[in-house]
């Protein structure tokens, strides 16, 4: 089995296309990092611009609302890259709380030490470009669902993606993030049951 940083390497060699064959200066400033169940990565009201690449495990995102209950945001898993888009994006601080859901192995990269790094290395200026499209794209994917999509093909969508999850992440998290109870979500997973045994 290949390091983290093979893993990485090969994912942005795949997605990115566009790294210069010497990583070498890239890959000195990651540091690996490790979650314990329920450790938080990211706090409401960091400004820390940290960004990382999930090896391993899967982290929520979610904000307190005024009434105390929780909306999850979105949930990162293995293969994925985690950060905060309010740092990252906005230079503002974290309004989310970024949360182990087990754990973590995370490959960290400090995104102030990346900027300072393409001032001596510009060659890596499309690499910040792709971290930032996809993070937008992300975001303008999950945006679009709500409007053009019913929670149940949303719901459909993710087991495609990631059909594991659901024995990973407590329900209340997954309604959440789709934006239902976890009542909803019950009687989502019946109707998808029934439908699957009228149709073999």
């Amino acid at each position: 089995m290949g390091t983290s940083i093979d893993t990485l390497q090969e994912l942005l060699f795949d997605l990115a296309g566009v790294l210069p064959a010497d990583t070498a200066p890239l890959f000195a400033m990651t540091t690996p990092v490790l979650l314990e169940t329920n450790e938080a990565y990211i706090r409401e009201g960091e400004n820390s611009r940290r960004l990382a690449f999930i090896e391993q495990g899967v982290i929520r995102a979610y904000t307190i609302k005024e009434n105390g209950d929780e909306a999850t945001l979105l949930l990162r898993w293995e293969g994925q890259f985690i950060a905060s888009h309010d740092t990252i994006i906005n230079r503002q601080p974290s309004r989310f709380i970024y949360r182990a859901l087990e754990p973590v192995k995370l490959l960290q990269i400090d995104y102030d030490v990346l900027e300072e790094i393409l001032k001596t290395h510009p060659e890596y200026e499309p690499l910040r470009n792709f971290f930032l499209m996809k993070m937008l794209a992300e975001s303008l994917k999950m945006l679009e669902s709500f409007v053009t999509q019913s929670p149940e093909e949303r719901y459909r969508e993710l087991l495609a993606e990631r059909f594991d999850l659901v024995n990973r992440v407590p329900d209340k998290y997954i309604a959440s993030m789709l934006g239902i109870t976890p009542v909803s979500l019950s009687r989502i997973r019946k109707r998808m049951h029934t439908k699957g045994k009228t149709s073999t």
